[in-house]
């Protein structure tokens, strides 16, 4: 759905900074130089730099897609893992692994896959390995939350910081209720979010396919507890 786009409140800061100080920076680009091509070539590259951290923060309007018994997507990006893997972290069993891989130019907001209750969180430091690292989901810094679906299925979400992103944003702590869609944090230029699923969820996605957060559907839900 096409729509206005707004900018993130995580870009607001930046953005203003950054505004000053390419002002700053122009301005005295055209006071040593004395020079009107100078002048006009660092206002161009300063409304570039601009106009590109707008485009990273930006939000678009959508018409997102609601399902009780569905996950829905976490973040636009592209499907870089489905598997059946040992998770360790919370559930210490096997689960299936769904990871989107967000690029620079991918919108960055995370959003909650299903609605429900968060009842773990826990923020990792680490390292900065490429977000399509095998080991990224274990060495990164990263932030995990696990949401409990109504029907007692539970679901973790783990976002992962990449190469590039060297801050995550979580908006949600434990005993948090929480709405399908709505949004769980923010993780900046670049990076990762994890998905761990119930054995027996039918996944409705394919490696390398596209998907856009908060109206691809990830899987269904299986039926009874897990």
């Amino acid at each position: 759905m096409k729509g206005k786009i707004k900018i993130h409140k995580e870009g607001h800061t930046i953005l203003l900074i950054s505004g000053i100080v390419l002002l700053l920076a122009t301005f005295c680009a055209a006071v040593i130089f004395k020079n009107i091509e100078v002048y006009y070539i660092t206002g161009a590259v300063s409304i570039a730099i601009l106009c590109a951290f707008a485009f990273f923060f930006r939000i678009p309007t959508r018409k997102f897609y609601d399902n009780d018994n569905q996950i829905i997507a976490p973040a636009d990006g592209r499907i870089v893992v489905i598997e059946e893997v040992q998770e360790g972290e919370y559930f210490g069993d096997k689960r299936i692994q769904v990871s989107i891989f967000m690029s620079p130019a991918n919108v960055h907001v995370n959003r909650n896959p299903i609605s429900g209750v968060v009842r773990y969180q826990k923020y990792h430091p680490g390292k900065y390995l490429v977000a399509w690292h095998p080991k990224s989901s274990e060495k990164n810094e990263r932030n995990t939350l696990v949401i409990e679906h109504e029907d007692g299925l539970e679901i973790l979400v783990r976002q992962i910081a990449g190469k590039l992103a060297r801050k995550i944003r979580w908006y949600l702590n434990e005993g948090d209720e929480v709405q399908q869609n709505a949004e769980l944090g923010f993780i900046k230029f670049g990076s990762r979010v994890d998905l761990f699923l119930p054995v027996g969820t039918k996944i409705e996605v394919d490696l390398k396919q596209k998907v856009k957060g908060g109206i691809t559907v990830i899987g269904t839900l299986p039926e009874g507890d897990n």
